[in-house]
């Protein structure tokens, strides 16, 4: 029972830390920002699960003896391209992890959200208003945000909204890992905020939800057993904001080339509706409604 007992525990614990991932980079427009700048950079690196706790903010917070609060804000214009980068470890890239930047088996949406804040590196993140700015979750390939993310080297980009009012933000960079969300709680939501200092802009004021509170765990997108065929799937949050009014259009499945024909096709001319045949009068041959062919 003892060696059952602990070959359990080890199982655990390998697959607790096979789990861990950390959003450590911001790059804008293309420029890298450096390795851990302007990021709250959390005294924990697994995962959260309780989506009630006040965790889900900026993952855990920060704890002054090991990991301080960063002295530096990241200037962006609005309408800026921002790429995170996500690794396994804060040591950032590692080809010879299998588990870098998570490990293939945590299939799952990446969100984006931002919310101001009068000061980006002030220690309480409490009370603050977010709104979505981006979301990748399943496409009709059955490949998900986190697929990409890994195709991608940990690398996920989008665009500033160029209406937002100009200051100070938090941007919440978000993976939910659903390999055991099959019960509540089981999904693992994985975060961190950098610290931006917004310029330009307008004067649009998006909706916003909080942080506890904007997910619960009854959501679809939070409880759910994904080793299912999937119809489709719920990404938790409000809808994305945009200055237009709508929500930008998913990433489209990858495109694969079909093999040229052998000859050139026969063109088929339009079909045209006809009017439906009264009772008493002759229906059509066989066939003969498409010019008598095939």
């Amino acid at each position: 029972m003892t060696r059952i007992a602990s070959l359990a525990v080890f199982t655990a614990l390998a697959t607790s830390a096979f789990a861990h991932t950390i959003m450590q980079q911001v790059y804008i427009n293309g420029v890298d920002q450096g390795h851990m700048t302007g990021i709250r950079v959390p005294d924990y690196d697994g995962p959260i699960t309780d989506v009630t706790s006040n965790d889900v903010i900026c993952n855990g917070g920060i704890n002054p003896f090991h990991q301080p609060i960063s002295k530096t804000v990241l200037t962006a214009a609005a309408g800026s391209q921002i790429t995170t980068e996500w690794h396994h470890t804060l040591a950032g890239a590692d080809p010879s992890d299998a588990a870098d930047p998570v490990d293939p088996s945590h299939k799952g949406p990446v969100l984006v959200y931002l919310a101001q804040i009068p000061d980006a590196t002030q220690t309480d993140v409490t009370g603050l208003k977010w709104f979505k700015i981006y979301e990748d979750g399943l496409d009709s390939s059955g490949k998900w945000g986190v697929d990409r993310m890994i195709a991608n080297k940990g690398k996920v980009t989008f665009t500033l909204p160029s209406c937002i009012a100009a200051g100070q933000y938090l941007l919440r960079a978000e993976m939910i890992a659903l390999h055991a969300a099959g019960s509540y709680p089981g999904a693992q939501l994985y975060m961190e905020c950098a610290q931006l200092k917004i310029t330009g802009g307008g004067n649009t004021s998006p909706a916003t939800v909080s942080f506890p509170g904007a997910y619960k765990g009854t959501d679809p997108g939070i409880k759910i057993n994904i080793y299912q065929q999937l119809s489709g799937y719920t990404i938790p949050g409000p809808a994305v904001f945009s200055c237009n009014g709508a929500a930008p259009a998913p990433p489209a499945p990858p495109v694969t080339s079909a093999p040229a024909p052998t000859s050139a096709p026969t063109a088929v001319p339009p079909v045209t509706s006809a009017p439906a045949p009264s009772p008493t009068g002759a229906l059509a041959q066989k066939y003969a409604q498409c010019g008598g062919q095939g």
